[in-house]
């Protein structure tokens, strides 16, 4: 037996993820197998373990020696061909063929519905020559808990089999052949890992059989002999070797073909429950985008899903960059469980509903992004996040997908984020797209349809009260979403013959004014990516929102002028039919070169917001251009039919792997976008928007519902009101409110009044004044002092007012 010696070379280079660019994500659908896998240029990237959120390997391929010093690298130096076992089920079958024409490589991939383990079953072929002039190696990237840093590799025994081992922050992974290893070695990546023994020496040096506290690799040479070109290897996982080991030795021992029964029994049975949306689209596309949501759901922690099994641009990015894509965005859960409700699996998205309420903020919030276990990752604050919850409870509730129980488990959870809600809007933290704050139409349309959504749910719970307060901040905001988002007689409305259009984003109007007491902090976010222009020229197609929601109509004359506007700007014709960019002047995206983002780039083209404007032109009564818009959306898909979250706009560049119109570096699959497809197959098989809120089109589109006053808070403070409308004051603490009308010639004095969501406030009865101005104080009833400041709220004169309007 050789001794154990250290490899040289430590730590390694500084390790880096891989390709975001998936061809197939995959998992078994038993709570035995929290395992989940990906797949990119014929070979397995990233294997999740224990959880979704936690990524144990960088790669794992094959590199092939031959006589003359030969070396090839399958990943690199083949053509890939994959394809599913049968439609929606995510297992899969590779062929890579060298691209000299000397060998193919046959491969099926799944993971074992038993227990923790990745399987692949490889064929070994000689296209020149014999089999024995070649030889298939192993190469292993243990990147264990999200990080390339830091772990040990060594070459194993366990129970009488030579075994490959790897551990990091207490996971383990084992790998396991049915052939025996002929030769096997752990390295440094980048000084003594297998390929640069094997592209500088031809061979393996069997003596480096251990590699600790770095960037390691392990390799081995699969036993491949004449007439034996099949092996099938077991990568295992586990908390510690012996686990790990057996894991893997126990698949070897049930072998492939019994795996593979019970993972497709499991995803047969799982596809045939749900909605027959297949004819709606492309052959196919509804199963893969159904497969890659169920494949994105943690069993482990049920009712919890990531936004994408990916890092964006993971071959640039190292450990300082943990969370990757990895992670759950309660948006971004919530579009999820908006598929799985669009599909007709309804158990599964009530049991993302008990997870949201699970991840919720004893003060009503969700995170911006955290950890399936309920850790924060990015601090931020999304006002949209902390409204979608309620519009999913709503959607189950008219969908009859609650259980016995009914709404009342999640009537606290909807009280906390109404309460949030009404505290902290219609302001966002940041836009949707976690970047910058002030007023967005799409966070104001869900803002506005969840207070909606809420108002209906209280008076099912016997608390009108609770609901009409919700309706009239609803119906004050709304009223505003034109003061605040809508821009006219810019250089944009003559040159392109528009009144004015929505805004992606407008500056809060004196919102950053906070006081400490009244609760209210900002958060500060990740630095952005946002456009450098002034926000009365960044146009967007979230402005779409407000019909999507159903505040607006979709021939509203505002509407209009802004879908041209954003024709005009961010619309990118490209193979599959026309999609849009984000916003004007994004900087998230690739460069011109086409060199990765690196915190600053080029915004490019998303498919998902095809799905998005698709679904505008159906409440417009356009189903054939609905129609055309999903063939764009289902056109953007990769190789095997995910749909990145990006896709380039510019020439091609095969250097870069960049084509016009494909998939660029960014995140492939991105969930939200196949739910979007799931939902837009629902909404053209139902023709009518699926999930659009019916209270908001009840409440403003048929009755033309308005306001009656205006709010004034600490977080938002308004400067003036128009004239006819009440001026309601709120505080999250009681409070006198001494004011006047005439400049303090003669004063008036209420107290504010607490209401279900702990907000204190007060109507000044001032309708009747057309113009002057509002001059009002505090007096602090808790605390026994006076506000120390003055604040006026103008009043417009309703000429103005209607000019405005």
């Amino acid at each position: 037996m050789v001794a154990s010696t250290e490899a040289p070379g430590a730590p390694g280079i500084d390790p880096r993820w891989t390709s975001s660019a998936k061809t197939g994500v995959g998992t078994a659908l038993t709570r035995e197998s929290p395992v989940w896998f990906t797949l990119s240029h014929g070979i397995l990237n990233e294997v999740y373990y224990p959880d979704l959120d936690c990524a144990c390997i960088r790669d794992f391929g094959l590199i092939v020696t031959g006589p003359k010093d030969y070396f090839a690298e399958e990943k690199r130096h083949a053509g890939h061909a994959i394809e599913p076992f049968e439609t929606g089920v995510p297992a899969y079958r590779l062929t890579n063929t060298a691209l000299d024409g000397c060998w193919r490589i046959d491969k099926r991939v799944l993971s074992d519905p038993a227990r923790p383990v990745v399987l692949q079953e490889i064929c070994f072929s000689a296209l020149k020559g014999d089999s024995g002039d070649y030889r298939v190696y192993a190469l292993l990237a243990p990147h264990l808990v999200n990080a390339g840093k830091h772990n040990d590799a060594w070459i194993g025994e366990h129970a009488g089999r030579t075994i490959l081992f790897a551990a990091g922050r207490g996971t383990v992974l084992a790998l396991a052949s049915s052939l025996p290893w002929r030769v096997c070695s752990a390295g440094y990546v980048g000084a003594s890992d297998g390929w640069q023994q094997l592209y500088h020496e031809g061979r393996l040096d069997r003596g480096w059989r251990r590699a600790g506290d770095g960037n390691v690799a392990l390799t081995g040479e699969i036993g491949f002999s004449e007439g034996v070109g099949t092996a099938l290897l077991a990568l295992g996982f586990g908390d510690d070797a012996g686990k790990a080991a057996d894991a893997a030795l126990a698949s070897l021992d049930t072998g492939f073909e019994g795996a593979s029964r019970r993972y497709l029994r499991g995803w047969r049975n799982w596809q045939k429950r749900l909605a027959p949306l297949d004819e709606v689209g492309a052959p196919g596309a509804y199963r893969v985008s159904m497969a890659v949501l169920a494949a994105h759901l943690s069993r482990t922690t049920p009712g919890a899903a990531v936004a994408s099994l990916s890092v964006p641009w993971g071959f640039s990015k190292g450990d300082d960059d943990l969370g990757g894509y990895h992670l759950v965005w309660p948006r971004d859960l919530v579009e999820t469980a908006g598929g799985l409700v669009a599909a007709g699996d309804l158990d599964a998205a009530l049991t993302v509903l008990y997870y949201l309420r699970s991840l919720q903020r004893p003060d009503g919030s969700w995170p911006q992004n955290a950890w399936i276990d309920g850790r924060t990752y990015w601090n931020g604050i999304q006002m949209d996040e902390c409204a979608f919850p309620i519009l999913l409870a709503d959607l189950l509730r008219r969908k009859d997908g609650l259980d016995r129980r009914g709404l009342a488990p999640f009537m606290p959870m909807i009280r906390r984020a109404a309460s949030y809600l009404v505290a902290n809007g219609p302001v966002t933290g940041e836009d949707r797209w976690e970047e910058d704050p002030g007023y967005s139409p799409f966070t104001l349309a869900v803002e506005i349809a969840a207070l909606l959504a809420a108002a209906d749910l209280f008076d099912l719970d016997g608390d009108p009260e609770a609901a009409r307060y919700l309706r009239e901040t609803a119906d004050c905001w709304n009223d505003q979403v034109e003061r605040w988002t809508y821009v006219e007689g810019t250089e944009l409305c003559a040159r392109l013959g528009v009144d004015g259009y929505h805004v992606r984003i407008a500056p809060p109007d004196d919102a950053s004014a906070a006081s400490p007491k009244d609760g209210f902090v900002p958060i500060k976010n990740r630095p952005p990516c946002q456009s450098s222009l002034p926000a009365r020229q960044v146009v967007s197609p979230d402005a779409l929102a407000l019909v999507r929601f159903g505040l607006r109509a979709p021939d509203d004359p505002r509407i209009l002028g802004t879908v041209r506007v954003v024709d005009a700007t961010l619309r990118c014709p490209l193979p599959q039919g026309p999609l849009w960019y984000r916003y004007t002047d994004d900087g998230y995206g690739e460069h011109a070169d086409g060199a990765p983002f690196d915190g600053s780039g080029q915004g490019r083209p998303w498919p998902l917001l095809a799905g998005e404007r698709a679904h505008y032109e159906l409440a417009a009564g356009r189903p054939d251009e609905a129609r055309r818009l999903l063939a764009a959306l289902e056109g953007s898909a990769g190789q095997g039919g995910l749909i990145p979250e990006q896709v380039w706009d510019g020439p091609d560049m095969p250097e870069r792997e960049l084509s016009r119109g494909r998939p660029s570096g960014s995140a492939m699959p991105l969930v939200w976008a196949h739910a979007e497809h799931v939902k837009l197959l629902r909404s053209l098989a139902d023709g009518t928007v699926f999930d659009r809120p019916p209270q908001g089109v009840a409440r403003y589109i048929a009755e033309k519902t308005t306001s009656p006053l205006r709010i004034w808070r600490f977080n938002h403070k308004i400067r003036s009101l128009p004239a006819g409308k009440l001026l309601r004051i709120e505080t999250s603490a009681r409070a006198r409110i001494h004011w006047s009308a005439d400049d303090w010639t003669t004063t008036q004095d209420v107290e504010t009044a607490e209401n279900a969501f702990g907000v204190h406030l007060v109507d000044l009865p001032v309708a009747d004044r057309r113009d002057g101005a509002i001059i009002f104080t505090f007096f602090w009833l808790d605390a026994g002092h006076w506000e120390t400041i003055d604040f006026t709220v103008a009043i417009e004169p309703p000429a103005a007012d209607e000019e405005r309007r």
